[in-house]
């Protein structure tokens, strides 16, 4: 940074880099600290006031345009509104006690009071009769009712809810068993206190890392601040757009762990340059212009891969996409412009005591007890006297013995990925909720009475185009269905008034989420070309359960494009950075590694039932089917953020003329610790939410959890520098021609150490000049 009055040294002149403007940033946000605070906790308050004034209701509906279940949904919608088949739903269950039935006079007069207030709820449209429906047990012990609302179940609210259930009370007075599933019965998932648990345990590592109250509490402070403007900005948001329940919950995950972890860095790289004797001012600039820039490039592929899954084509993954992409938008610039604004506040507090006395005289005090805890360590060098550095000891031990070491890792993320060869996805519904809730009771009691298929029945659209006659065509498919191996039974056609549209419902012999009911959907759609060619007329399938057949169809679709894009993008960002071929390859197959094994453990666990009691699992089942394509693009970003911190310093020393092994070993003792704080930071983050009461919430939090740990200390702690060894100095090659085309970013900040000491060089110049001309 020049000198203000003073010549620019001519190397500088012209050159814009993103460390050297960070840099002035970073100072500038230390100095005029309490404007920059001043701004953010004006945001804070104008997104809070639009929160509480622009929110809306969230839906908990999953619907793909252009998949054939949706086609028929519109269909009907425009031929045969009064079917409500975008309505939402709820299945009323009637369980007489031991002994007793459901069509005896008191159980049938119970029965009859409670459709009778069902049908007088707002937005109704219709309620099946058990009686006349013959929706009762061959036993007569248990009955059903099904109820179909006008409205989609984003436009009921708690008040809506809590009618429902009350209407059941006339069927419990006289006691009788009432219980409730469908997707009218879903209400707001609600945050689940032990998530604090994962906050909690980042403040301890942060506590033992730093060895500063101060230094810990800034990360949490810094993540709090930008998780609130995030979360209370989507919550704006519902407003204006339909979105999910969890897209929120799942942005607050993740918006929750990169803040911390970018915070970390910015922090653990100022308390560095303190220690090197420079000032608060100087140091914040330093730590923002090196730690930040690669915090930005960190920040932009978690953007970019969480931004890439709109091009999927499924609205529920783009809104969930981009409401962590923002969230984790606001954690970058928070840690760019608010944390150096925090460390003026902090000043040398944010240093250990230990630290503070090695720096500035004072003696060392309590955090002798947490250091301890990592011997030998004081911001990532060796104590005089004490032994290296953990991540030192290990980088060497790795370096002496690369291949028995890469093959050991290899091997063993071989064997966590297996479980993945049985991927099964799905999106499972009543049957996979806790046994404690109404809908997995309501489901359960449905599949002793009736089969598990009545659970998960589905719906036939017989098309014969506008003047045409459609049920000739819808008798003779249902004639075919009931030939069909898993149908138990077929419904007779309804007609619409013009007689150009019927509908049927297919009761399969399997469950909803089941393989078998899944061929049951591929065999009816198969009878459409028949049809067509002897009656004219189309045949499509719908209904929940085969809407859900059709999105987790799309979504395996559309796994292995979205792979080629997420790994040919981390390809070209890691060449940016690393200016090599073979580093970046390395680091893309080690994300494959990764993700494969992620897959292993989330199918062992929640649809083999490997450790599901221990994990709160109450129903194992098919995978969540937006689960590999989120995972994929969440695990990208946080792999790429291990591998940027991790190996810039790598290239740092490399470039100026360590050995590769030395250059290796250095970058583990200045960034191990670091990327292990980060990595226990995420993990406990995740894991918090594995306790959630919603399925996807614990699925994704255990996902996220198990992506971390496998890529922080397997992959990227093990197997890269192992890797690394073995290539010597090849691992930085890069051809000459490439080497021109690509820019060069600077994100280890080497242009401005070069241009910092230029600067210094030419002050100390004029300061010479200006003493020979006084005297």
């Amino acid at each position: 940074m020049t000198v203000p009055g003073r010549r620019k040294p001519p190397a500088m002149m012209g050159i814009v880099l993103l460390a050297t403007f960070l840099y002035r940033f970073g100072r500038f946000s230390y100095r005029r600290r309490k404007l920059v605070a001043a701004l953010w906790v004006g945001l804070l308050v104008l997104f809070g006031v639009g929160a509480a004034t622009l929110s809306g209701p969230t839906s908990n509906n999953f619907s793909i345009p252009g998949t054939e279940s949706q086609k028929a949904i519109d269909l009907l919608e425009e031929r045969m509104p009064q079917a409500s088949a975008d309505g939402a739903t709820a299945r009323v269950v009637f369980a007489a006690p031991d002994g007793g039935t459901v069509t005896g006079a008191a159980g049938k007069k119970a029965v009859e009071q409670v459709v009778g207030k069902l049908k007088a709820l707002p937005d109704v449209a219709n309620v099946v009769d058990p009686y006349q429906a013959k929706s009762v047990s061959p036993d007569g012990r248990i009955a059903y009712t099904q109820v179909t609302y006008k409205v989609p179940s984003i436009d009921l609210d708690e008040g809506d809810r809590a009618a429902l259930e009350a209407a059941g009370e006339p069927g419990e007075a006289a006691g009788l068993t009432v219980e409730m599933g469908g997707d009218a019965t879903e209400g707001m998932p609600e945050q689940s206190a032990t998530e604090v648990i994962g906050v909690a345990v980042a403040a301890v590592v942060l506590v033992i890392t730093f060895g500063s109250l101060v230094a810990a509490g800034l990360p949490l402070l810094n993540a709090i601040l930008g998780v609130g403007i995030a979360m209370a900005g989507i919550t704006a948001a519902t407003g204006l757009i339909e979105m999910s329940s969890t897209t929120s919950t799942l942005a607050l995950m993740l918006g929750l762990a990169v803040a911390i972890d970018y915070a970390l860095f910015i922090v653990s790289r100022y308390r560095h340059e303190l220690e090197e004797g420079r000032d608060g001012e100087e140091a914040a600039g330093r730590a923002v212009g090196t730690a930040g820039s690669a915090v930005v490039f960190a920040g932009l592929t978690v953007v970019i891969a969480l931004a890439g899954l709109s091009v999927v084509g499924i609205p529920l993954l783009t809104e969930m996409g981009l409401a962590a992409a923002f969230a984790v938008v606001v954690a970058v610039l928070i840690a760019l412009s608010l944390l150096p604004a925090l460390l003026g506040f902090a000043g040398r507090k944010i240093l250990g005591a230990a630290d503070r006395g090695a720096v500035g005289g004072r003696p060392p005090t309590w955090n002798k007890v947490l250091g301890g805890w990592l011997p030998g360590l004081r911001g990532g060098r060796a104590r005089p006297g004490g032994k290296a550095p953990l991540g030192e000891r290990w980088a060497r031990f790795i370096v002496r013995r690369p291949l028995p070491v890469l093959l050991l890792a290899v091997v063993g993320m071989g064997v966590l990925a297996a479980p993945a060869l049985d991927l099964r996805l799905g999106l499972p519904g009543d049957e996979a909720k806790s046994s404690e809730t109404s809908q997995r009771k309501a489901y359960d009691m449905i599949a002793e009475g009736f089969g598990p298929g009545v659970n998960g029945p589905l719906m036939v659209v017989v098309d014969a185009g506008k003047g045409g006659d459609a049920k000739p065509a819808a008798q003779r498919f249902a004639g075919q269905a009931k030939r069909l191996g898993d149908v138990a039974s077929v419904t007779p056609p309804v007609v619409n008034q013009a007689g150009d549209t019927a509908v049927l419902t297919v009761v399969p012999k399997s469950g909803p989420s089941t393989k078998a009911t899944e061929d049951l959907v591929s065999e009816l759609r198969d009878q459409s070309a028949g049809l067509h060619a002897a009656t004219g007329s189309d045949v499509e399938v719908t209904g929940q359960t085969a809407m859900n057949i059709d999105i987790s169809a799309k979504l395996g679709d559309a796994l292995l494009p979205y792979l080629a894009v997420v790994v040919g993008l981390a390809f070209i960002l890691l060449m940016l950075v690393f200016r090599s071929v073979l580093v970046p390859l390395k680091a893309t197959l080690g994300f494959l590694l990764t993700v494969a094994a992620t897959f292993g453990a989330v199918v062992a666990v929640f649809q083999w039932g490997w450790l599901a009691s221990l994990l709160g699992v109450a129903e194992t089942g098919p995978i969540m089917s937006m689960m590999p394509i989120f995972l994929i693009g969440v695990v990208f970003g946080l792999a790429m953020d291990y591998q940027v911190f991790l190996v810039t310093r790598m290239r740092e020393e490399f470039v100026h003329g360590a050995e590769p092994g030395e250059a290796i070993v250095t970058g583990f003792r200045h960034g191990a610790r670091v990327v292990t704080a980060a990595a226990v930071i995420m993990m406990a983050v995740f894991a918090g939410f594995v306790f959630s009461g919603e399925s996807m919430i614990k699925m994704m939090g255990f996902a996220l959890a198990a992506g971390v740990a496998f890529d922080a200390f397997v992959i990227r702690m093990t197997i890269v520098p192992a890797v690394m060894a073995l290539l010597g100095r090849s691992a930085w090659w890069l051809p000459r021609w490439l080497d021109r085309l690509l820019p060069n970013v600077d994100v280890e900040g080497e242009k401005l150490r070069e241009h910092l000491g230029a600067d210094q060089e030419h002050a100390v110049q004029n300061d010479r000049e200006l003493e020979i001309a006084r005297t």
